[in-house]
């Protein structure tokens, strides 16, 4: 199972586990470690994670630090942890701030099992700073976030990459923050920059400013909508035919219904559900034998590519009212309401049936 696909699997165990937890033990336990293990880490190993590491600093005796990773026998990330739902801030990283000071360790970690906030001393050496450079959500986390969590495994974890690397991703992150602050909500200073130039001698009114800021809110929906269209037309050749994106042996074929009609655009929550499914799937199937080929109605799932071999449909185009198509043995399509993509994971047992009767069918 690849790395994304562990995370996914511990992101749909959380979702519907979290309620129970109770308490920092419980949240350890059944969130933290199992996110320890992921990253390449022997939780049950004290020379390589140790538990309740004593921070003794200055007169602050007998504080400790809930885990330290090892490397060589010395602390290279240390993990404090509270319990799920506690709202994160810096005032909880007390223990992380001291034993920061006095060890070797170039990284802290702050989080409830559901948010992972990362530290280390871009400010000053050795002391921890107070803004973190990293935060990865284990329930709704992207591809760029995988491939930045992946940088802390213990297969590829290098200090000096990461800390070349963390200042920029610092500033990336904050700017990236503070654009979709304006996508949302756009500010009075932003309104009034990116009209300057087009108000000429009108003064900047209440009035302006709110036919501005609606102006602007559509001009970055609009900007993005067609930044994403543009990225999926070069995937894509207007032919007469279903097209099929050339994949390598690791990544499974994307087919696109292009005739006549318009453009169909697969979005990234269809994407996400055909990872769900090849995530759910792999245990039977090679993943590069279950490819995705797009309609305008839905999206089909479909083994080997095969029109015939239908495992399941996404019918995604309404975002209010996102709907699963699991075809039975009779070849129907039965469908399933879902609140959120994630939820695919709850049909696991009807999708294994569909492929696996495909896969137990004499060859045609």
């Amino acid at each position: 199972m690849d790395f994304i696909d562990r995370l996914r699997v511990l992101s749909t165990q959380i979702t519907n586990t979290k309620a129970m937890i109770q308490t920092e033990e419980a949240t350890k336990n059944s969130m933290v470690m199992p996110f320890i293990q992921i990253l390449g880490y022997n939780v049950f190993d004290p020379m390589e994670v140790t538990p309740e590491i004593v921070a003794d600093v200055g007169t602050k005796k007998g504080e400790k630090v809930d885990y330290a990773i090892l490397k060589d026998g010395k602390p290279i990330i240390l993990f404090e942890c509270k319990k799920v739902g506690t709202d994160l801030n810096i005032n909880h990283a007390g223990q992380l701030f001291r034993y920061f000071h006095v060890t070797a360790a170039r990284f802290g970690v702050l989080t409830n099992g559901l948010v992972y906030k990362f530290f280390t001393d871009l400010e000053q050496p050795n002391k921890m700073d107070e803004k973190p450079f990293f935060e990865f959500n284990i329930l709704e986390f992207k591809e760029r976030d995988v491939e930045e969590l992946k940088k802390f495994a213990k297969t590829a974890f290098d200090l000096d990459t990461i800390l070349t690397t963390a200042n920029d991703l610092k500033f990336t992150r904050a700017i990236q923050n503070r654009l979709a602050e304006w996508m949302a909500n756009p500010s009075d200073e932003f309104v009034r920059l990116v009209s300057a130039d087009l108000l000429g001698s009108r003064r900047f009114t209440p009035a302006v400013k709110e036919q501005f800021t609606l102006i602007a809110k559509r001009a970055f929906e609009q900007l993005i909508a067609e930044r994403i269209n543009e990225r999926l037309k070069g995937a894509m050749t207007p032919e007469s035919k279903p097209v099929a994106i050339p994949a390598s042996p690791a990544t499974p074929v994307i087919t696109v219904e292009t005739a006549a009609e318009p453009l169909v655009v697969t979005t990234p929550e269809e994407v996400e559900g055909f990872h769900a499914v090849r995530a759910i799937l792999r245990e039977i199937v090679t993943p590069r034998r279950v490819s995705l080929r797009d309609a305008q109605s839905y999206c089909a799932i479909l083994l080997d590519d095969n029109n015939r071999k239908p495992i399941c449909r996404l019918r995604f185009n309404n975002t209010q009212k996102l709907r699963l198509g699991i075809f039975n043995d009779n070849r129907d399509e039965e469908q399933f309401p879902l609140e959120s993509v994630d939820d695919i994971f709850n049909y696991s047992g009807q999708l294994k049936a569909t492929a696996s009767s495909y896969l137990s069918a004499p060859q045609e």
